[in-house]
């Protein structure tokens, strides 16, 4: 399974660098890193100040070597199988990392993870694994057709393989990525899951590789509708308050990145590519009364059932 994954994830990130190159326009800066200090490395593929994308990410990683102690007490709370009382442990990760940040504020920002995670016995033989991962949209201004096409698009997904899983895991992404020091989610969601490994791992992996699979479909239709749509100095601004408080959730909330940033020899540029090239915060500011601002805040604070 490691090799599979390993394998997936490279071949999904040039097909994807690819569809959106042929977006922007402009070519990804590919950069290839070894953890050096411990085992593994990645290749990160930014775009940075491009014709569409103000900042994009799409990384993957394959990395192990030891957890400390500080690591693993931080994946504790989701994963039970581990052991809180050992100093270290001897650990596989692999997976593949996207944010997109488009510069238009009619258009979303996106986010996807996918990985699989392994802890390993002394002898190199496999203790406890796991997937987990999603994907998430989080406009500045909401379509609502954007909205339902996401969501369809990756409940289909999710249907070829447990009727149970988008509706449980769409509202796992709901509750994980909220805002709780402002009430709020920080997008109009997707799905979110962690810790799965309640089937046998070669139908995990398919059902993985078929969420994988459905993001092109579910992304470039929105921001070939978005890319170029006109918007004035004011919506802009309210763009940046909105990448503000996608930057509280990632350095305040977001386990993942609490996690990279715990782990020996992490590589903090691939772990805050995530965040925008430009944000803002104001003083007290408050959407103006039936404005589309407003419309998106209360969506906010009360997730939809979309489709």
């Amino acid at each position: 399974m490691r090799l599979k994954m390993e394998s997936y994830i490279k071949e999904k990130q040039k097909e994807i660098v690819a569809a959106l190159e042929k977006v922007d326009g402009k070519s990804f800066i590919i950069d290839s890193w070894e953890r050096k200090s411990s085992g593994g490395g990645g290749i990160s593929c930014i775009l940075q100040e491009g014709n569409v994308f103000e900042k994009a990410g799409v990384n993957i990683s394959v990395v192990y070597g030891k957890l400390p102690r500080a690591a693993i007490m931080k994946m504790k709370a989701d994963h039970k199988n581990l052991d809180p009382s050992v100093e270290s442990l001897d650990f596989f990760a692999a997976g593949l990392s996207m944010v997109l940040h488009p510069k238009n504020p009619m258009a979303p920002t996106v986010h996807l993870n996918y990985r699989y995670f392994e802890t390993m016995a002394e002898d190199g033989s496999t203790q406890s694994w796991w997937f987990g991962g999603g994907t998430d949209l989080t406009p500045s201004y909401l379509f609502d057709e954007d909205a339902i096409h996401f969501h369809k698009t990756i409940k289909e997904a999710c249907e070829k393989h447990d009727k149970r899983y988008y509706p449980t895991f769409k509202k796992w992404c709901d509750e994980y990525f909220f805002v709780k020091h402002r009430g709020e989610t920080r997008g109009v969601g997707g799905i979110f899951f962690d810790d799965l490994d309640d089937k046998d791992p070669e139908q995990l992996f398919s059902f993985v590789q078929d969420c994988l699979n459905s993001f092109l479909p579910s992304y470039i239709p929105i921001i070939q509708r978005r890319k170029d749509m006109p918007y004035t100095p004011e919506e802009k601004d309210w763009q940046q308050l909105r990448r503000g408080r996608y930057v509280e959730f990632n350095l305040v909330h977001d386990r993942g990145t609490a996690f990279g940033l715990n782990t020996p020899g992490a590589r903090v540029e691939s772990i805050l590519m995530s965040l925008p090239l430009t944000a803002g915060w104001k003083y007290m500011h408050s959407p103006a009364p039936d404005s589309r601002e407003e419309r998106l805040l209360e969506v906010l604070r009360k997730p939809v059932d979309w489709v």
